[in-house]
């Protein structure tokens, strides 16, 4: 007769192996490990907060006033889309819009080019090169007020130095305020005056972040400072240029002190200076028409993000047409469109 088989009872219910020998975390450790996890939240909140309260909600806000009829003083009445059937269909909307786009390439295309050229003369050693350089930001700590009241002395009709300057070679005296393109000009001029120091060093902390091995090659392979410039430069300076554009793009777009001081908020008898901030300045705080003005800074805001992705997708086309392709043989070609 075989022995009688025991089988032993079961184990008590109770916490495992691996639970037995971690300690429970006391809650000092439990706030430690929640300020760690929390703590880098906390630290961007501020942020957010005042983003938020200074920047998304009146955004959203100036949107709500759009679509009502709301004149100081007076309570606010659901129009629906009235003031935007206003606005395109407005004249003198669009007479702002196209003075804006003419004074932003008069003042944009200069500025950057000269900006351009100054950084590179000073990225090459040259003496006084850090009195240079601090010269380049003086016109921009100028305020806007003081270098506009100046260059409206400039461009004054009778006793102006523009008109002086143009008697010496022969032509006659502008009526720089009251003409259409001379206006433009006159102010493109101060914007222009303004802002190419900015740029300049801008483009020139760009030029000195490029390595130096690569002029040295191409010195190398006999290029000349030209070639330099354009082979190795203008590469190399790529995602600055186009911070650079999309940056005056969206000041070209908001330009309203300089046309403010240089001729008043009708930006000219005939309004022929007349920009978009300009045209909101004079709806809101001219005829009290808050609505309205809130539409014309809606539609400028909107101009503003589509002028951005533009030059942003434009950037973003070079560079992918630019890009090496593999050909049939497994070699690579380089191909650019002119």
């Amino acid at each position: 007769m075989s022995a009688a088989r025991t089988t032993a009872p079961p184990a008590p219910a109770g916490p495992t192996a691996r639970q037995a020998t971690e300690p429970e975390l006391s809650l000092r450790s439990r706030l430690f490990r929640f300020e760690g996890k929390a703590a880098p939240y906390a630290y961007i909140a501020p942020f957010f907060v005042v983003f938020a309260a200074f920047g998304l909600f009146p955004l959203v806000y100036t949107m709500w006033i759009s679509f009502h009829e709301y004149e100081l003083g007076s309570d606010m009445t659901w129009t629906g889309l009235d003031n935007y059937t206003w606005l395109f269909t407005n004249e003198k909307f669009y007479n702002a819009l196209l003075k804006t786009i003419t004074i932003g390439v008069l003042s944009t295309v200069p500025q950057l080019l000269l900006a351009l050229g100054l950084a590179h003369l000073l990225n090459y050693r040259m003496r006084a090169r850090n009195i240079f350089r601090v010269s380049m930001i003086m016109p921009y700590a100028t305020s806007v007020a003081a270098s506009t009241l100046v260059f409206a002395q400039v461009f004054g009709r009778d006793n102006g130095l523009a008109n002086w300057l143009l008697s010496l070679v022969g032509l006659d005296g502008l009526d720089w305020r009251n003409g259409d393109l001379s206006a433009q000009i006159a102010i493109a001029v101060i914007v222009t005056w303004r802002w190419t120091g900015y740029n300049a060093l801008i483009y020139l902390a760009g030029m000195q972040s490029i390595a130096a091995d690569l002029y040295e090659a191409a010195a190398l392979d006999g290029a000349n400072r030209w070639q330099q410039f354009r082979h190795v430069t203008l590469p190399g300076l790529r995602p600055t240029i186009l911070f650079t554009i999309v940056v005056s793009t969206i000041g070209a777009t908001q330009l309203f002190g300089e046309p403010l001081l240089f001729g008043g908020v009708d930006g000219g008898a005939l309004n022929q200076y007349q920009t978009l901030g300009l045209f909101m300045y004079q709806q809101g705080w001219g005829y009290g028409a808050l609505g309205r003005a809130a539409t014309v800074a809606w539609v400028t805001f909107v101009l503003i993000i589509g002028l951005v992705l533009l030059n942003t997708g434009l950037a973003r086309w070079r560079d992918r047409d630019r890009e090496p392709r593999a050909g049939r043989n497994g070699t690579t070609t380089q191909e650019a469109r002119p």
